[in-house]
């Protein structure tokens, strides 16, 4: 048995048709679900783990592709808990693959995660790859490639690029989307956090939308 068939067996006799309905309403019906909300599918994609012993080979990007081939989103989720065991050994080679998750099925509660985690580490451990792919990113067209350019470093703290992060808010200072002005809002208040005063300064001298501004500024 692969190990999608196996993940299948033990997600299929844990379907909920009553709970899938609410989950998929929050997600604005983008997605299908299974119905099995967090709590429960954590304890079940641990035992996956354990029965597959996946978590034993290198890292598989086939894998986390196929997950992502599925329709319910307890999968994708699952290929996030798949790669979030693998972040100190992800590589540059891994990016093109962060890449195509982040513009496949795109929802904010993938694209977050790949970016301020599996792109964050990459970028923090292979700073060119930030020039060579991320810059393109901030710089392109696609909406939620411009927020993980803006959200990845959001764990970063004091390691913080403030002069990139910054440049890219710029960058989109003007966007009418909402989770473009949203992800600026939130980077600047989880810097806020490490460097409060820049981040007033920031706010003060630039026009930044007004939700930006409310949310970066929630702990100054």
């Amino acid at each position: 048995m692969n190990h999608i068939d196996l993940l299948k067996k033990i997600f299929e006799p844990n379907r909920n048709e009553e709970q899938a309905i609410p989950m998929q309403k929050y997600m604005k019906d983008h997605f299908p679900f299974l119905g099995i909300k967090k709590p429960e599918r954590s304890q079940l994609v641990k035992q996956f783990f354990q029965k597959s012993e996946i978590l034993k080979d290198d890292f598989q990007q086939e894998f986390v592709w196929a997950l992502w081939q599925e329709p319910e989103r307890e999968y994708h989720y699952t290929a996030l808990d798949y790669i979030g065991k693998f972040l100190k050994q992800l590589e540059p080679s891994d990016l093109p693959l962060m890449e195509k998750l982040i513009m496949t099925k795109s929802w904010w509660d993938t694209v977050d995660g790949i970016a301020s985690n599996a792109v964050g580490k990459i970028a923090a451990q292979f700073p060119k790859v930030i020039s060579e792919t991320i810059e393109g990113w901030a710089y392109g067209d696609h909406l939620w490639l411009q927020r993980a350019s803006i959200i990845f470093q959001l764990k970063y703290k004091t390691a913080t690029n403030e002069e990139l992060l910054y440049r890219y808010m710029i960058q989109h200072a003007d966007s009418k989307e909402f989770f473009i002005q949203k992800a600026i809002g939130w980077a600047l208040r989880e810097y806020s956090k490490t460097n409060p005063q820049s981040v007033r300064a920031f706010i003060d001298e630039h026009s930044l939308p007004k939700l930006s501004v409310r949310e970066g500024s929630k702990y100054i």
